[in-house]
């Protein structure tokens, strides 16, 4: 499981909120915001051999995915709470370089780090069952 970036359990829904009636975005809306997330990163990479934020190296995950002082401690807190490898520490910090260039936003901020470890939910299963 170390090796997959993102891990979602997938919990049943009630029948009311199945009924509700709120809008939520297109999927011409979602496409559009993953076209201008995919150019960010295409500019990002220009010059290099890679295109996508999934196929960043150690090195280049320290360059474009720097960490303020409050991210960092989230990420820190749920390393050591999680029992997460390096391997998941980079892949968070992948995540969450995704999620801000899906937002717009240049900076990887707190609640992208939030998301980004939110997605490593079946690690915490494992771990909850020490397996």
């Amino acid at each position: 499981m170390d090796r997959i970036d993102l891990h979602i359990e997938v919990p049943p829904v009630d029948f009311s909120e199945l009924q509700e009636t709120k809008k939520g975005e297109t999927s011409s809306e979602i496409l559009e915001r993953v076209k201008r997330a995919r150019e960010i990163q295409r500019i990002r990479f220009k010059g290099s051999n890679i295109r996508l934020n999934s196929r960043m190296n150690t090195r280049q995950i320290r360059h474009f995915c720097p960490l303020d002082k409050e991210s960092m401690s989230m990420l820190e807190k749920a390393m050591e709470s999680l029992g997460l490898s390096a391997r998941a520490h980079y892949r968070i910090l992948k995540v969450a370089r995704t999620i801000a260039d899906l937002e717009g936003s240049k900076s990887i901020r707190v609640e992208h780090v939030a998301e980004a470890i939110q997605y490593r939910s079946l690690d915490r299963k494992f771990i909850h069952f020490g397996i």
